[in-house]
């Protein structure tokens, strides 16, 4: 399979799609959140890493933040990252955070809202409620870090996603938490009991503020996640990017994850199939031709499938990219077609 064959239908599938590159994602300023998964080992940080920094250039300010437990984003930027927004090097408005979306309920804000003294008895009472309601917990941990990125007011934020079973959960937990709390509320007199049992084992006299303030901590936290989960089901706000390989598996997956995203109602029209071989003209390696030769009869199926869709075709490099000064010149691959022959 040579260079210009390959070459060739790419430019059959630049005559399908409008335009094969994130240019329609970049030029939309209305966006807030920008999702970007897909199957595990696809690429996905470095397609994020880059997309944040095009945006960079476009935007205010601009996060990029990983859910994803594996956390690369820090060896992508070759860099240390924590929980808070870290400034990238070399830029002044793109900032990167990691986080894990399971992390126990154990905020700060505990202590604030209920005392230090009431603090461990709120905590067990969370985690009763947790056992009670499945998947609230990681629910509660994901408004604590929703409501820590609106403090900072960032004009766009991309979550680089952990693979797509776990990013799945991740989108659906606003539907969770709001089927979680609404039975909470429903019950309340049931957990008021629970709550009370365990306060007056700190301080009886405590046990009624401190249910007020467990309701009014839940009250408040559905009320964001409502707002957040039609944030997210808004195409003016919320569009989710797609990375694939040209492998069976892959094309797989991206077929369940886009009628996954259909049925939460989250917009997606770009795929980024990623990790594409060109071979070199002449004599290329066996492996390589016979590489190029398969991924040839999936990048087809792709074309096919998504037509309508933006679909950014991405190469295979020789060596890994790590850094921003590599991140940033393998972006320039998202706004403009990639051509081996350059």
């Amino acid at each position: 399979v040579s260079t210009q064959s390959t070459w060739g239908l790419l430019n059959m599938e630049k005559k399908e799609i409008a335009d094969p590159t994130l240019n329609a994602v970049l030029g939309k300023s209305s966006l807030k959140w920008i999702f970007v998964g897909g199957k595990g080992g696809v690429g996905k940080t470095t397609i994020a890493g880059s997309l944040a920094i095009q945006l960079a250039g476009l935007r205010e300010s601009v996060l990029v933040i990983s859910t994803d437990p594996a956390h690369n984003l820090s060896d992508a930027y070759d860099q240390k990252l924590t929980s808070k927004p870290t400034l990238v090097k070399g830029h002044k408005n793109l900032f990167a955070m990691e986080i894990d979306p399971q992390m126990a309920v154990d905020t700060p804000g505990i202590e604030g809202m209920v005392g230090s003294e009431n603090a461990d008895a709120f905590k067990q009472v969370m985690k009763e409620i947790a056992s009670a309601v499945p998947g609230i917990d990681e629910a509660a941990s994901f408004s604590e870090v929703m409501g820590l990125i609106k403090t900072y007011n960032f004009s766009v934020v991309v979550f680089d996603t952990a693979p797509t079973g776990h990013t799945l959960r991740l989108l659906n937990l606003p539907n969770v938490i709001e089927r979680g709390l609404e039975k909470i509320v429903v019950l309340k007199e049931k957990f008021g009991g629970l709550l009370g049992t365990v306060a007056s084992l700190v301080d009886p006299q405590t046990s009624h503020d401190m249910m007020q303030k467990l309701f009014v901590h839940l009250e408040t936290m559905k009320k964001m996640i409502e707002q957040i989960n039609l944030q997210f089901k808004n195409p003016e706000l919320t569009t989710f990017v797609a990375v694939c390989i040209p492998e069976f598996l892959s094309l797989y997956e991206t077929e369940r994850l886009i009628t996954e995203l259909d049925n939460f109602q989250i917009h997606i029209n770009n795929l980024v199939i990623n990790q594409i071989v060109f071979p070199e003209s002449g004599e290329p390696c066996k492996m390589c031709s016979a590489r190029a030769k398969m991924q040839k009869k999936y990048l087809g199926m792709y074309t096919e499938l998504y037509a309508d869709y933006h679909l950014v075709l991405m190469p295979l490099l020789e060596s890994e990219i790590r850094g921003e000064k590599q991140l940033a010149e393998f972006s320039v691959n998202l706004i403009k077609p990639f051509s081996p022959l350059k």
